[in-house]
């Protein structure tokens, strides 16, 4: 089992389209409609009944009893987590998702991870390995040495279940019988594009994406051991996944999800589940602690003012851009190591700057300090992101000595902005294991 995580990294240097498990409950899968003409993909046919899973679901957690864990999580372990929620399901049940992070909902020039349990309501696997995969890094906090790694240096978040609806009703779809993991836009599929359709819990993800900024993810399914990767859907119809979860997440969040199936049995026996756990216990942390331990990082600023800028990083050869943050100006792309890459960043309004790298064994480094080009630097004004009421005094001024004296103090201004951002890569890195570079 743990050779399922382990092997994950070979998957991750860029797209490759595979078949995942799970389509056989789409009504025709060979297609996007019916023999009537109506749309049907999202919908599916009658799963088990009900009163034949409830015996198998004794002894794993309920919702009420989920969502008690996730707030005793909360308050034992507040000093490295935070709980908060999405959204909530069609019958509205509260989208609890925990942080685990040595500070919890600040803002950090860290790579982010989420892991996305009981997508389906009858594969409640994942919901029941998560829980106790987040008491695991609180109780190892500062013993441990990967899960202190993991703490310090990654944001982890944790979404248990996103479909409590169909875990109640013992079923695949949710409370409106619906395949969450068909129900996401999809690049072709445009059907699935219809707003109105979409269903809540599947747009609280969305948005949950969309405001965070997630470098990787994994979503925990059961019924077979399988790893699946972008691309799900092909444009000739091939393949048997439109909607799915993680093309999306990869398209429009600049994420890269896997489909993980951990478990044969959808709903192994309750007291399997701690062995299940340690299982795949060291794979999970590992697939976490590969965001810090491995790939390229770093900050993007402008030279012009030392702000961070929320510039695109491509990597030739891989026909895929991911963008830095807008807060931080941080970026952090997921790699394949022992190889040779050449990064791009660009940003308009700004002269794009490439430099090749080596990537090893371990993470490296890799900040960029963007100069601002011809058409935009004759826009700009030397007074943009000055603090002080530049304009003010400038009007104020009167004679060419007053305006020599604000030019000189302006340009001093700019020179000490310029080296602050310097003296801060070199604090930054000063601490850091990784090997440093500059562009």
């Amino acid at each position: 089992m743990e050779l399922l995580f382990s092997s994950l990294l070979l998957f991750l240097l860029g797209p490759i389209a595979s078949i995942a498990r799970g389509g056989d409950r789409i009504p025709n899968p060979s297609g996007f409609w019916d023999r009537s003409g109506e749309f049907s993909a999202r919908s599916l046919l009658q799963d088990h009944k009900p009163q034949e899973l409830e015996a198998l679901a004794d002894g794993y957690m309920s919702n009420s009893e989920l969502e008690k864990a996730i707030e005793e999580f909360g308050k034992r372990c507040a000093h490295i987590s935070r709980v908060y929620s999405i959204g909530k399901s069609v019958k509205g049940f509260p989208l609890l998702v925990i942080e685990i992070s040595d500070k919890p909902g600040k803002d950090e020039a860290e790579p982010a991870f989420k892991f996305i349990g009981n997508v389906h309501g009858d594969e409640p696997v994942g919901r029941e390995l998560l829980i106790l995969l987040a008491n695991w890094l609180c109780n190892n906090y500062m013993k441990d040495s990967l899960a202190t790694l993991i703490i310090k240096n990654v944001h982890l978040h944790i979404l248990p279940t996103m479909n409590p609806d169909g875990f109640a009703l013992r079923r695949r779809g949710n409370a409106n019988n619906v395949d969450l993991n068909r129900d996401f836009p999809d690049q072709f599929f445009p059907i699935n594009d219809v707003v109105d359709l979409r269903q809540p819990e599947t747009r609280a993800v969305m948005s949950w994406i969309k405001g965070q900024h997630f470098t990787a993810s994994a979503s925990l399914h059961g019924g077979a051991l399988v790893a699946n990767y972008p691309w799900d859907g092909s444009g000739d119809s091939r393949y048997p996944i439109y909607g799915g979860m993680q093309d999306w997440n990869y398209i429009h969040g600049g994420c890269l999800e896997l489909t993980l199936e951990i478990s044969d049995d959808k709903w192994p026996k309750a007291d399997e589940l701690p062995i299940l756990f340690e299982y795949n216990r060291m794979s999970m942390l590992n697939l976490v602690a590969s965001l810090a331990k491995t790939g390229i990082h770093g900050r993007i600023f402008s030279s012009h003012n030392g702000h961070p800028l929320p510039a695109s990083v491509m990597i030739k050869g891989i026909d895929y851009k991911i963008n830095a943050s807008g807060s931080s100006g941080d970026y952090h792309r997921i790699l394949a190591p022992s190889g040779s890459y050449e990064v791009t960043v660009s940003m308009p309004g700004y002269r794009a700057k490439t430099t090749p790298t080596f990537l090893q064994q371990y993470a490296i480094s890799l900040d960029f300090i963007l100069d601002p080009d011809g058409d935009d630097a004759h826009r700009r004004t030397p007074l943009d992101g000055c603090d002080c009421n530049c304009l003010g005094i400038l009007r104020r001024a009167h004679g060419g000595v007053y305006l020599a004296v604000f030019v000189i103090l302006l340009f001093l201004y700019f020179l000490l902005k310029r080296k602050a951002v310097f003296r801060f890569l070199k604090r930054r890195h000063s601490s850091s294991h990784r090997r440093v570079s500059v562009v």
